[in-house]
């Protein structure tokens, strides 16, 4: 694993030893990051479902100015702090170690919303449509956000959830995502 593009491009990644840690491919990253653009210049990342923190990790190393990296998984936490602190990015990420829905409820207290979320649930979970329900009700999205689920090609996402309407679909053999824009 490594960066793909931006101020760290080329530099790797610590990969999880566990199996239950299943990082974004990097070929998928890079195909994402080339729907999205190249530049995130000062945005805010939310990155759900974190694992390594592939994905928030490419968009700080992009110009995103702050990142929040949620997982449940302890040594997802200790991996997306180690891959943040090896790029010189640890000042710019704060980690929630905590189920999404409990950090989805900590964040909508706390009144903090982002131009540009991931989500990687589970594949077995089949969780999507939860999670979109969950980042529109909890309102964590500023005008014109982006959100970015990958799932399963089993796993039909749906074409709306709340005020987040699907605008792209890409599909990389058996992994799909779903791309939704906050209107």
């Amino acid at each position: 694993m490594r960066i793909i593009g931006g101020s760290a491009r080329g530099r790797r990644l610590l990969a999880p030893k566990s199996r239950a840690i299943r990082p974004t491919a990097d070929r998928v990253r890079e195909s994402l990051f080339n729907v999205l653009g190249q530049s995130f210049d000062g945005i805010e990342v939310l990155d759900l479902f974190a694992g390594s923190g592939a994905l928030a990790l490419e968009a700080l190393s992009r110009g995103a100015h702050r990142a929040v990296m949620v997982d449940k998984d302890r040594e997802a936490i200790r991996l997306c702090e180690a891959n943040a602190a090896a790029l010189g990015f640890a000042d710019r990420v704060r980690t929630i170690a905590a189920p999404v829905a409990r950090a989805v409820k900590l964040l909508e207290r706390e009144g903090t919303s982002f131009e540009l979320i991931f989500a990687d649930p589970p594949y077995a979970a089949r969780a999507v449509a939860e999670t979109l329900v969950q980042i529109d009700a909890a309102r964590l999205c500023r005008p014109s956000a982006t959100v970015c689920i990958e799932h399963d090609k089993r796993e039909l996402a749906p074409a709306s959830a709340g005020a987040l309407a699907q605008i792209d679909q890409r599909r990389f053999g058996d992994t799909v995502v779903s791309i939704y824009r906050f209107a």
